[in-house]
């Protein structure tokens, strides 16, 4: 058996891993990135173990950054 037939095996293996779509369970995906909810636990020991990250907002940084970027083009 010559490499024409590991490289046809290889070929139709990744073939069927790049056409590959599992079922995509879309609620569950959507809670998992909303954050938990308000009354997910992992949530709650992560922020007391590290209450300075309790009130980050993200969105307010980025705001930050947005004036910083136009300060610097209208100078």
């Amino acid at each position: 058996m010559g490499r024409g037939r590991q490289k046809a095996k290889h070929t139709k293996v990744a073939r069927d891993l790049k056409y590959f779509s599992p079922d995509t369970n879309y609620g569950a995906l959507q809670q998992e990135l909303s954050h938990g909810g308000p009354g997910d636990p992992r949530l709650e020991e992560d922020l007391e173990k590290w209450p300075e990250y309790s009130a980050y907002d993200a969105d307010d940084e980025l705001d930050e950054l947005d004036d910083e970027e136009n300060e610097s083009k209208s100078a």
